[in-house]
């Protein structure tokens, strides 16, 4: 009874939250699952409010949890956490898996993730279950009224075509064919192709995997009407790949040339889907320039470096995972990067705010706090 009469009134009170993509805005889910790309030991979380690792890549906050803070929600649950249940459904659910890609071969070394098709799977399920609680006509309202953000791709990249030399998919496409092919299914993830078809894609040792078919959902379908869609950060920049893929410690140019090619054509993407819909439904997010304004100059932004990180080992702390036994810095503060990955909270807060305020360079057609004052006016 209290639940029934406390739910249309939180349904109304503050903007819902979806969040999908990879361990950029992983709040957790890969804790439920058999899988190695995990974040749920120390040191993670290390500067989280509860001080204790709960999923997500970084010492403390994610990009999700800045942006629920800026629209004054509570942080999103993981959807598999079984706290996400009654009242607690209508704040949103954060449906992202670390380790997947837009294609579903990408990360097939970390077996069981959530694949974006299933995480799409999942925002229905969760519809069904909020239906269940406010009714058809209000879940609607409460998705289509939803801020959703969606952060996938770079895995791709890093996870796949330059997983491995001689990867199956770089033997199959030249880069610039890749990213046009990456492009193209992602345009299907968010709103189907122009003709539906059915695309499959069989790996080599005959270990098929799926992709988008007819009769999947899309984004757009299950009613997504506000999205930030981010581009790749500088890929060939992170710690990781300065170790292992640059030159006495520089970026690795074959990653940076994947995100230069990559992110217009999100951007480009973007614009022609809105001119589809005759609407701002998606907003092309540059998260590589944000955060290559501090890689390329840390110390305007307190950082006293962008190269190593904080927690790891090997050239740059770029090498392996972190884990209790790696190297760890005092002051998360001043490194730019937590992990061989990953950005540091500060860094996370540093991103977010461009979501907040940046220009059209960095949020195109318009960033957040200019949606937020449109929609708060509908």
């Amino acid at each position: 009874m209290a639940l029934g009469a406390l739910a249309p009134q939180a349904a109304e009170a503050a903007r819902a939250f979806f969040v999908f993509g990879d361990s950029l805005v992983d709040n957790g889910n890969n804790n439920y699952l058999a899988t190695t790309a995990r974040a749920d030991s120390p040191p993670y979380g290390i500067d989280y409010p509860t001080r204790r690792p709960t999923g997500r890549f970084s010492n403390g906050l994610n990009i999700p949890d800045f942006i629920s803070q800026h629209i004054g929600s509570e942080p999103t649950l993981p959807y598999l956490s079984p706290e996400l249940t009654g009242s607690r459904l209508l704040v949103g659910a954060n449906f992202a898996s670390a380790g997947i890609g837009i294609l579903n071969d990408t990360g097939i070394q970390f077996v069981n993730i959530i694949r974006m098709f299933r995480q799409f799977e999942y925002f229905q399920e969760y519809q069904n279950r909020v239906t269940a609680l406010i009714g058809p006509q209000r879940t609607k309202q409460l998705v289509n009224g939803a801020l959703i953000l969606i952060t996938v791709g770079g895995n791709d990249f890093v996870n796949n075509y330059y997983l491995v030399p001689y990867s199956a998919r770089s033997r199959q496409f030249s880069l610039p064919d890749y990213v046009k092919y990456v492009i193209s299914e992602y345009r299907k993830l968010l709103t189907g192709p122009y003709h539906y078809t059915v695309a499959i894609f069989i790996l080599q040792q005959n270990s098929s995997t799926r992709q988008m078919k007819n009769g999947d959902q899309r984004l757009h379908d299950l009613g997504a009407r506000r999205v930030l869609v981010t581009g790749t950060g500088p890929l060939g920049c992170v710690p990781a790949e300065r170790a292992m893929r640059g030159r006495n410690g520089q970026c690795a140019a074959d990653l940076q040339r994947a995100a230069d090619l990559y992110n217009p054509q999100l951007v480009q993407l973007v614009k022609d889907l809105n001119s589809q819909y005759g609407s701002e439904i998606f907003v092309a997010v540059n998260t590589g320039k944000m955060q290559y304004n501090f890689i390329s100059n840390p110390r305007a932004f307190g950082f006293t470096t962008s190269k190593v990180a904080c927690c790891g080992q090997g050239p740059y702390n770029g090498l392996g995972l972190c884990t209790p036994a790696s190297n760890l810095c005092p002051n998360r503060n001043v490194y730019a990067f937590w992990d061989p990955f990953h950005p540091s909270e500060r860094a996370n807060g540093f991103i977010v705010q461009e979501f907040m305020t940046g220009s059209t360079e960095y949020m195109y057609p318009m960033n957040l706090s200019t949606i937020m004052a449109l929609d708060s006016r509908t």
